[in-house]
């Protein structure tokens, strides 16, 4: 029997079950990220807030949480993926693209101009993934305050700024449907 995968709204009960998902997701990253990264996790009181505004999804397998994205609102017109993790054992089965489609679509039909996020320039899984599903690289010199504002703060934590990139995707692009399908 094949495991059916859906993305929904986080729910309270899915919150305990998030931080060991982005600890495991975050062992993929051994060799890019410093171990005091790797080691972080997004508090319960982060994700309850999240999830209490709407800005919380999680990828379920048989109603177990194995992926979810967390995003922020750091710029009145712009949706930030603050963290999209998916289990590595239910990796490579199109739920990190399905979580950014379930958020590009929210901020769109919620009226925001562009999603936002930041990640690494030079992990296969990352800039490139990104770029597949119509996000493009933001030039330093464009770059709003509150991105400076994440970057400067994932310096200071320890990440490399040379191997960071800020990423773009403007909401009145349509999904790409036949990649996001493809990947399922």
């Amino acid at each position: 029997m094949s495991i059916v995968y859906i993305i929904i709204t986080a729910r309270p009960d899915d919150l305990p079950q998030l931080p060991p998902i982005e600890l495991a997701a975050a062992k993929l990253l051994v060799g890019h990220a410093p171990e005091s990264v790797l080691g972080e996790a997004t508090s319960q009181d982060d994700l309850r807030r999240a999830q209490r505004r709407g800005l919380l999804w999680v990828a379920l397998a048989d109603n177990v949480p194995v992926g979810f994205a967390h995003v922020e609102v750091i710029e009145p017109s712009v949706a930030h993926v603050k963290e999209i993790d998916v289990h590595p054992q239910h990796g490579r089965r199109g739920l990190g693209t399905r979580l950014v489609g379930a958020v590009c679509a929210w901020a769109a039909t919620a009226g925001y101009r562009a999603v936002t996020l930041t990640t690494f320039r030079d992990v296969a899984w990352n800039m490139p993934f990104y770029a597949r599903l119509g996000f493009h690289e933001i030039p330093f010199a464009q770059l709003s305050g509150a991105l400076l504002s994440v970057l400067r703060d994932e310096a200071r934590r320890g990440l490399d700024p040379d191997r960071r990139v800020a990423m773009q995707r403007s909401c009145s692009l349509p999904l790409n449907t036949a990649y996001l399908e493809s990947s399922l």
